[in-house]
């Protein structure tokens, strides 16, 4: 990226000089951020709802409650 900056009397960067294609890659990413930024709003359960086959969301749970009881045994 060939940036070039512009300098005010007191030697303040107050601008930038950047080609076309580097600005439309900037834009870019920047879209691509933004639509990156608005899914992780979205909760994780609604965004992996569905993902597991049932059977397997089962066996899961099963093996949950398993642990936590050997979990809780092992406490007391």
């Amino acid at each position: 990226m060939n940036v070039r900056y512009i300098i005010d009397e007191k030697g303040y960067k107050n601008a930038v000089l950047l080609s076309i294609k580097d600005w439309e890659e900037i834009q870019n990413d920047l879209k691509e951020f933004e639509r990156l930024n608005k899914d992780t709003k979205q909760k994780l359960s609604e965004r992996f709802a569905g993902c597991i086959p049932e059977e397997r969301v089962v066996e899961l749970q099963d093996e949950l409650i398993k642990m936590r009881n050997e979990w809780e045994r092992n406490i007391y």
